[in-house]
């Protein structure tokens, strides 16, 4: 009776397993970049885009899928794309440069760079500037906010008041935990103290220097119909009109120039002296990103000495788009890798 309820248990068990996961993780690994795009695409994403940079070979551009499905307008590998919280990497790049230029402090307050948070940010005197790079701060993240993405606050300051007033999530520096909180006061920061904007400061001093002439701050910059068109499982509205505020979410970007820009960060050219010894104790040196619409991944794999973006524009928070993409992401580095051996 024992092995038979076993049986039966363990059969019943195989209803949750997500085949899809399943058979997008041990089918055979494709010969191209291509064909694993083109297979991904078969596991339900409406477009995709990789871009490859190894050392010692030109640039690689794969697409795959639709840029605008509505429309059958193909993928394009050179088309703009909401890259969300990998915008995180070049507001801390702009942090470590003003840092070695003794404009910002890591060790200042939130409370000594805006006393009018003091009483409405628990903490506020104890946190620095340093935990809230690190995401150490203990800030709640103002997206958690339920149904948040239903309909997103238009501006900053409704976005804070998500979370004035709330207790903090733990002590400042005790744990790690991811809040987009910390990157828009980050912005606020910056802001102050340069009395101008930093998306302008970091146009001129990471941007410009870098050539990445198809980098923007904001979706307003550019022209809406160069944007790749971005879906949520379920939903047949076309998102790339959907503006996100957050000063650490909004960068708008080719693959290519994220490319040329996450090489510049592992292999210290978008710094001046100083500076790269400020960022490494403070942050990292590769990001993913998430919008409703948009995923993307961007990472330097040392050992085959390679820069690999990939982007999708199919999303489902409650579903299996996230680990579908990274999977895809990982087979997409294998066969890179088994070429270059």
């Amino acid at each position: 009776m024992i092995r038979i309820a076993l049986i039966i248990g363990s059969i019943s068990s195989l209803a949750f397993v997500p085949w899809i996961l399943l058979k997008a993780w041990i089918s055979p690994l494709p010969d191209t970049v291509q064909e694993q795009l083109n297979e991904a695409i078969d596991h339900g994403f409406d477009g995709m885009i990789v871009y490859v940079d190894q050392a010692g070979k030109p640039p690689e551009f794969y697409a795959a899928g639709w840029n605008d499905r509505k429309n059958k307008i193909p993928a394009d590998p050179k088309a703009l794309f909401k890259i969300a919280s990998i915008s995180k990497l070049y507001v801390a790049v702009a942090v470590a440069k003003l840092v070695n230029d003794n404009q910002l402090s890591l060790d200042k307050t939130l409370a000594d760079y805006f006393p009018e948070l003091a009483d409405r940010i628990e903490n506020s005197d104890r946190i620095t500037l340093r935990m809230m790079v690190q995401h150490r701060s203990g800030i709640p993240n103002f997206t958690d906010t339920p149904g948040y993405w239903e309909a997103p606050p238009k501006t900053n300051r409704e976005n804070l008041e998500l979370v004035l007033d709330k207790p903090a999530d733990f002590k400042p520096d005790k744990k790690y935990r991811y809040s987009n909180t910390n990157y828009l006061l980050i912005g606020e920061i910056l802001d102050k103290t340069l009395g101008y904007s930093h998306h302008q400061y970091i146009k001129r001093k990471i941007l410009m220097p870098l050539d990445l002439n198809h980098t923007y701050s904001l979706l307003s910059e550019v022209n809406i119909d160069n944007v790749m068109s971005g879906y949520y499982v379920g939903c047949d509205d076309d998102l790339k009109y959907n503006d996100f505020v957050n000063p650490a979410g909004s960068m708008v970007a080719t693959a290519e120039d994220v490319g040329v820009f996450l090489r510049a960060l592992n292999d210290g050219s978008v710094f001046n002296e100083g500076e790269q010894e400020i960022y490494s104790s403070i942050y990292i040196y590769e990001h993913t990103g998430l919008l409703p619409g948009y995923q993307s991944i961007a990472k330097y794999h040392k050992y085959i000495d390679a820069v690999v973006i990939q982007f999708n524009n199919t999303t489902d928070f409650n579903g299996y788009e996230w680990s579908l993409a990274e999977i895809a992401y990982k087979r997409v580095v294998k066969i890179v890798r088994r070429r270059k051996d």
